[in-house]
């Protein structure tokens, strides 16, 4: 009897490592690093940034117009090409994907550091420009930090390191909106940003130490005009020639917009309830922090549990769910418990739809093309909620009033879980995915 409890204790024991191995592996760990820094300037031009304007007096509608500096990030697709076939002089010699992540993370560094100079009430102009340059450096180091990861993963790591990735993005979002709003509360909004600027490290740092991703295939050697022009086009010709190709990308384009349009806008509805910078740091994001983590934790879980299909029907389920609370916080007003349970549900939802979507998004990657086809795949996802908050998100809030335009974008997330629905229904999900993933039975 006693050995049987003893066999039974080393099983649970051997269950339990067999479930937490992934995480500590070597690939995972580096997803998670170069997740860090992918997160950080997000926040610099997003809600910190959003918060700031705030504070300095700016209306509503160029508050949210600022949004469109993310549209730098939906426009990478047209320099990804760049990052997969173009050498770098003398540090070329690191390998290609290490190179350009100490270039792009050198960017990013200066121009949060140019950013935190500018000052808003005196010169939008300069701000907005500021802004752009983040964008356009954060971008870049995007591109390579998703192929970074993608390469660097195995497949059956896809899952585990995806989670990984976002428990770092979140961290470095996160962890830099908080140290934004702490600092700035005591020493002003530019040596904010320039603190901020050290959260670039953590990638750069890991392409040193890990080196080139076992999985990069080179494609470097293009000298002429015609070979230029396959290294811009291939990706996207081989793209294009798969199975379901077609609706796959507008499901990338349109699953999204309800979530984007509701999430660039919350520090706007938490300013005009009246929570302060304290408040808003520790229910937005040292909550919210948590909540996220729960969310990466259960769609590790799921993932495992249901598969990729299934746990991307659940994930776009509870993200457009997630919109509501929101609508629910601004009709019951300046509620510190509405806060919290709003940013509790929404982080939940985006942990889990993190890990799941990002796995998916992955997936579908050729890894001839890794940085070119994350990059369309990825711009896709965010361009047109992108857009139109920073067109329309401030008019409409001004119009019909928070509770209306969250239900509005709760709406807007349904027609992505019909399509992916549809796509499952039909095999196109499996038609479409890229050598980087591995097809469902």
């Amino acid at each position: 009897m006693l050995s049987e409890t003893n066999q039974s204790v080393t099983l649970v024991e051997r269950n339990l490592w067999a479930s937490f191995r992934p995480y500590l592996e070597k690939e995972s760990l580096a997803a998670f690093f170069v997740g860090v820094s992918s997160g950080f300037p997000y926040a610099m031009i997003g809600a910190t940034l959003t918060t700031r304007l705030a504070q300095d007096g700016i209306d509503k509608k160029t508050v949210t117009a600022f949004t469109l500096a993310f549209l730098v990030y939906n426009l990478k697709v047209f320099w990804a090409w760049v990052v997969d076939g173009v050498r770098l002089p003398l540090i070329g010699s690191l390998g290609q994907r290490v190179s350009w992540l100490l270039f792009s993370g050198s960017l990013v560094m200066a121009a949060v550091v140019n950013l935190a100079l500018v000052d808003p009430s005196a010169s939008i102009g300069a701000t907005v420009a500021a802004a752009i340059m983040v964008g356009a450096a954060g971008a870049t180091y995007d591109i390579v930090i998703d192929a970074y990861r993608i390469e660097t993963l195995k497949p059956y790591q896809l899952g585990v390191g995806s989670g990984m990735s976002q428990y770092g993005w979140r961290i470095g979002s996160a962890g830099a909106g908080a140290l934004a709003l702490v600092v700035s509360a005591r020493m002003g909004w530019s040596a904010a940003y320039i603190a901020c600027a050290a959260f670039a490290l953590p990638a750069m740092l890991t392409g040193l130490i890990m080196g080139e991703p076992a999985r990069h295939v080179v494609t470097i050697e293009k000298k002429r005009v015609t070979e230029v022009w396959h290294s811009i086009a291939g990706p996207f010709a081989e793209f294009f020639q798969r199975t379901g190709a077609i609706l796959v990308l507008i499901f990338i384009l349109v699953h999204k917009i309800g979530d984007t349009l509701a999430n660039l806008t919350f520090r706007l509805l938490f300013d005009d309830l009246g929570f302060t910078n304290d408040e808003i740091a520790f229910y937005d994001v040292g909550v919210g922090f948590w909540a996220y983590l729960i969310g990466i934790f259960l769609g590790g879980v799921i993932y495992a549990r249901l598969g990729l299909k299934r746990s991307v029907l659940l994930a776009l389920i509870l993200m457009c769910v997630s919109n509501l609370s929101f609508a629910a916080l601004a009709s019951a007003g300046h509620s510190n418990l509405g806060m919290a349970g709003a940013i509790g549900f929404e982080n939940v939802a985006s942990g889990f739809g993190g890990v799941v979507v990002v796995a998916y998004f992955a997936a579908l990657c050729d890894l001839r093309y890794t940085a070119s086809q994350y990059a369309l795949i990825s711009a896709s996802a965010s361009v047109i909620g992108r857009f139109l908050t920073g067109t329309t998100a401030g008019t409409m809030i001004e119009h019909f009033g928070y509770v209306d335009f969250y239900l509005l974008t709760t709406a807007l997330a349904l027609p992505g879980i019909i399509l992916f629905w549809i796509m499952m229904r039909n095999g196109l999900v499996d038609s479409a995915m890229g050598d980087a993933g591995e097809r469902e039975g």
